[in-house]
């Protein structure tokens, strides 16, 4: 019962440094601020996260795994699942726009997260190469292998979430995504 309680606390904080994070951003984020917002002193917080950096990395490592929870793990993806992600998405806007607040600041040299991005980002394109093998073999339609592929589908992923976060009227990005997909596979424009 302790230990559940634990976990329901370690959930609220996470949820409570998200939304700090989205408002304020990682450097404008506090522990204090976090901590206030769950009902905890800072104290009480650090009991749950040692460290800023600690409870950074594990927001990072919470919303990686809302996107592989429910069998979206990212070794097992298709190209309609990623099509399904970036519709799902398209319906948190807050959380999309602290990953991309956090992936932008982490590519500075002493930022804690940029570790956690790097190592990310290798899963990632080898995951996306699956994918694209999964999909069409050892060769795109464009004669791209899927390895010189994967990094370009991650930047269509990750460049069509900054793009709507700016203008979400001027960009949908889910049709955006399957716009690409039509691209990708080699099929004819739909009217």
């Amino acid at each position: 019962m302790v230990r559940a309680r634990s976990e329901e606390r370690r959930a609220e904080i996470l949820r409570a440094a998200l939304e700090v994070i989205a408002e304020r951003g990682y450097r404008g984020a506090t522990l204090g601020s976090v901590a206030e917002r769950v009902g905890l002193t800072q104290q009480g917080l650090l009991h749950y996260f040692p460290t800023k950096e600690t409870l950074l990395i594990a927001v990072l490592e919470e919303r990686d795994r809302w996107d592989t929870s429910g069998g979206r793990d990212r070794e097992n993806w298709r190209l309609d699942l990623l099509e399904s992600l970036v519709e799902y998405n398209a319906m948190r806007p807050g959380i999309v726009q602290t990953f991309s607040a956090l992936l932008g600041e982490s590519v500075t040299d002493e930022h804690p997260a940029r570790e956690f991005f790097t190592e990310r980002y290798g899963q990632v394109r080898s995951s996306m190469a699956n994918v694209l093998r999964l999909e069409f073999g050892e060769r795109l339609p464009s004669g791209l292998t899927p390895e010189r592929a994967a990094p370009l589908l991650t930047a269509v992923l990750d460049g069509l979430q900054y793009q709507w976060l700016l203008d979400p009227a001027a960009v949908d990005m889910p049709n955006a995504f399957r716009d690409f997909l039509r691209l990708l596979r080699g099929d004819a424009p739909q009217a």
